[in-house]
């Protein structure tokens, strides 16, 4: 079963567009590039599988949630942003699930199917024993649970490696759990955390050590923003290349598309063929493939 998303690229210059952005309303005589931004399949949250998975964090709180599987396949992890497990994330699942993957959905906070970016943001300021908004040296608790649940899934599938793409919120979790011996390939889009800090990588100097040497045994992993971001700027990829880059090997590529968009692989993507956005998730797909299948 499918159903469509109104996705949300932002189309200058046009108020008939902006109002049918904003509302949700799709008409026969749009523009052609609006309607196909606008009438974009997915499938619901009903079909995919559902069950808690329960983890302690290493300061000893025991962290649950709801994880979503569809497809089979080498297993992907997508962690939502912060706008929630929307249309648009669940488009992205289908991509994947359409080159022969499972896709594993943690569902971490928010209402599900719907994009809810202030009510998730209050949402996640009271979750502090999972999400460390500020912190500029170690990681969220929740990158506790996220590594056991990538090992778990390894495991359980006795598969080679897991894939796992982070975004804004929860990209920089992305380049922390490349640093698992689970995990085999990475993809953080628009990493923002932590928020206001734009040289920092909310992660130890132990934390980056361990990644660097398991890219060097592995491969190197991803990371994608938009030029003009204000929140995921030009500081931000700065700090991941000294982080992480410093010594003449590439160990995480930035990729920096042009225009003011925030969401790479959601509520700025474009699914039109030769679009930066569509070019950069056609390299994702590659990318995991080579690694994962």
């Amino acid at each position: 079963m499918l159903r469509t998303a109104v996705t949300r690229a932002a189309i200058p210059g046009t108020t008939f567009a902006a109002k049918a952005v904003l509302l949700g309303e799709y008409t026969p005589e749009m523009p052609p590039a609006l309607r196909i931004r606008m009438t974009t399949a997915f499938t619901p949250i009903t079909e995919y599988s559902c069950a808690p998975f329960m983890a302690a964090s290493t300061d000893g709180h025991n962290i649950s949630h709801d994880v979503y599987r569809r497809g089979s396949g080498a297993p992907v992890v997508i962690i939502q942003e912060l706008p929630g497990i929307g249309p648009e994330t669940l488009r992205l699942a289908d991509e994947f699930v359409a080159r022969d993957f499972e896709v594993i959905l943690p569902h971490l906070f928010g209402p599900l199917g719907k994009v809810r970016t202030g009510g998730n943001l209050l949402r996640v300021f009271c979750m502090r024993k999972e999400f460390s908004l500020f912190a500029e040296n170690h990681t969220s608790p929740i990158v506790d649970w996220l590594k056991a649940l990538c090992r778990e899934i390894k495991t359980e599938r006795d598969t080679k490696g897991v894939g796992v793409i982070g975004m804004c919120l929860t990209g920089n979790f992305a380049i922390s759990l490349m640093g698992d011996d689970s995990v085999l390939a990475a993809v953080s889009s628009q990493p923002s955390m932590p928020l206001m800090k734009s040289y920092d990588l909310h992660m130890s100097a132990q934390d980056i050590r361990n990644i660097r040497q398991h890219i060097d045994d592995t491969a190197p992993m991803h990371t994608y923003r938009f030029s003009g971001d204000r929140l995921c700027n030009a500081a931000k990829f700065e700090a991941i290349d000294k982080a992480f880059n410093n010594d003449g090997v590439t160990r995480v590529a930035t990729h920096t598309l042009p225009g003011k968009g925030h969401s790479v692989l959601t509520l700025d993507f474009v699914d039109e063929s030769g679009h930066p956005t569509r070019e950069a998730l056609n390299n994702i797909l590659d990318y995991f493939s080579q690694q994962l299948l």
